[in-house]
Order: structure tokens, then C-alpha cells, then sequence
């Protein structure tokens, strides 16, 4: 049954799908580390022209596959996503190697319209489909001593050249606190624009976490873990005082290298004008409370 939530965005916010497949008009050349394929803004309301074919289709960000925005569409096709298993283990009632058909069973697949906020100060509107992974933790039983969850990314070396070249260390890995990944707005996606998730995308199932930056919202699971001690990051590992675990959305705490006061919706063009960053990516009212008491400074 689906959930009450919160949300201010309609099909006329959405980015185009040829403009959310394709970076090259913004991010040509502005390579960053951390990011997640989704991007976007209000291309529609801002009457912008689909992208060439060759643009959508061969423009991404998956460093399994390489460093260069052409790596992913060009190998990701060799990747084998079905059959696909999901290890769920640690602080469960029910572990095991579950086929990703089983793991999803009986649950409501959903559309969820967010904004997505990347920690490179770039932004969309994405209409993803997906479950809540609250359901999803609910149905292996999460035990009371519980209190984070720990990501994987599928490692397939013949299919991905990235990580035959150790461009950043491998597996990727993310985690979460336990109540901000039963929080409703978090969703385990399947899809995009009413379509399977593409592999370059993070295929077939990935991580949606919309108040946070979009590195956290880690790509294609191989693996969920419940712990009751923080879990490492990967980008919080290779380089702490960048990137920090919780990676909030948050425009008082610039990044040491660049702002995040202000970002660059997609489909407006290299130089057009910049818009305020929101707190949570604009969810402050839904995800505020789990940060009650906390500095945001510090836990950045």
C-alpha cells in the first residue's frame, strides 16, 4: 500500500528523457568525482530540444566502466544483470541470496517524481520507478541491535573495464542509518520514465536517496547489510574531507573546492543562470527531525 508522502512536483517538472540521458550540453570537459547518473532540472518548462541520439545514448557517469562520460553507454551492454542476486546479511531475521524477482515480490512498484542534487552543484527532476527499501528491509526482518545499512555494486571484471584499471577501488560501496533508510521517501528503483533502469544507469536495481547528494545513491546492488557500526564509503574513504557520510544536501557547507549555495539545473546551458540549493534538496520538511540536535557542519 502506498505511503503518504509529501510532494511538489508534477510530469511538467520532469526532465525530458533525452536531456536526462544526456550531460554533454552542461558537463562537457567538467569531469567531478562522486557523482550518480541522475541528473536534471525543469528542461520541459524550459522548452529545451531533446538532445542528439548519440548524446543520450553515449553520456554517462559509471566508473565500473571507465572515467570518460563515453565509458559506461559503450560497455555497459556487456553487463549481465539477468539473473540478478542480492545478498541480504548481518542483522537480519531472513539472510540468504535472494533473486531479485523474489526480494521484490508482493511489493508495490511506485513512481516517484525528485529532484536530484548532485554534490558537483549540478540538478534534475527524475521520474523514477521503484519500492520503498523500508519494504523491502521489512520483509527480511531487520533485528532490534540494527542500526546501519551497507551497500554493494556488482563487480563483473570481463564486463568492466574500469575495474580492470583499479580506477577507483572496487567494490562501491554506501551505507545509510538505519531510520534514514526506512525513511518513505527512500526508494530501491527499477526503473526510469516507466522503463527498466538502463545498465548504464544502474541497472536492474539502485538506490535513491533524494535529500542526500546523488553519490549515495548507489548503483546497481549486489549486496545489503545491516550493522549496528557505521559502514564505510567508498568516497568518504578516498577522500574524508570532501566527502562525508551523511552528504546532506545542504547550501550553508561548500564543498572545499566549490560552493553548494546555488547549482545549475540541466537543459539550461552552459552559462545559464544559477538557482538557490534548497536544504535537503528541498525535503526539509519530510527528513529534518533524523537530524535533530545533530551540526550539519560537522556531520557533513
Amino acid at each position: 500500500m502506498a505511503r503518504r508522502w509529501t510532494n511538489d512536483l508534477t510530469q511538467t517538472d520532469v526532465t525530458p528523457k533525452a536531456l536526462f540521458l544526456n550531460r554533454r550540453a552542461l558537463l562537457g570537459g567538467l569531469a567531478g568525482v562522486g557523482a550518480a547518473s541522475a541528473l536534471g532540472g525543469r528542461a520541459r518548462a524550459q522548452g529545451l530540444e531533446p538532445n542528439s541520439y548519440e548524446d543520450i545514448t553515449t553520456y554517462n557517469n559509471f566508473y565500473e566502466f571507465g572515467t570518460s562520460k563515453a565509458d559506461p553507454a559503450a560497455h555497459a551492454g556487456a553487463m549481465v544483470t539477468d539473473p540478478w542476486t542480492i545478498r541480504v546479511d548481518g542483522m537480519v531475521d531472513r539472510p540468504g541470496d535472494y533473486a531479485l524477482a523474489d526480494l521484490l515480490d508482493g511489493l508495490e512498484i511506485e513512481e516517484r517524481i525528485y529532484r536530484f542534487r548532485c554534490v558537483e552543484a549540478w540538478s534534475m527532476v527524475v521520474p523514477w520507478n521503484g519500492v520503498e527499501l523500508a519494504d523491502v528491509l521489512s520483509k527480511v526482518g531487520v533485528q532490534a541491535r540494527a542500526r546501519y545499512v551497507a551497500f554493494e555494486t556488482a563487480v563483473q571484471p570481463d564486463a568492466m573495464p574500469g575495474v580492470r584499471r583499479r580506477v577507483i577501488p572496487f567494490p562501491y560501496v554506501e551505507g545509510l542509518r538505519l531510520d534514514e533508510a526506512m525513511h518513505p521517501l527512500t526508494l530501491l528503483a527499477t526503473g526510469l520514465y516507466g522503463e527498466a533502469m538502463p545498465k548504464q544507469n544502474g541497472a536492474p536495481i539502485r538506490l535513491v536517496v533524494p535529500w542526500k547528494y546523488g553519490f549515495k545513491s548507489i548503483k546497481s546492488i549486489v549486496r545489503i547489510s545491516l550493522t549496528d557500526e557505521e559502514p564505510p564509503t567508498t568516497w568518504n574513504r578516498l577522500a574524508s574531507h570532501e566527502y562525508g557520510f551523511y552528504a546532506n544536501v545542504n547550501p550553508d557547507v561548500s564543498h572545499p573546492r566549490w560552493s553548494q549555495a546555488t547549482e545549475r539545473r540541466i537543459g539550461g546551458g552552459l552559462f545559464s543562470s544559477r538557482q538557490d540549493t534548497l536544504m535537503f534538496n528541498g525535503y526539509e520538511r519530510e527528513v529534518a527531525s533524523l537530524y535533530a540536535g545533530m551540526d550539519l557542519r560537522v556531520n557533513y
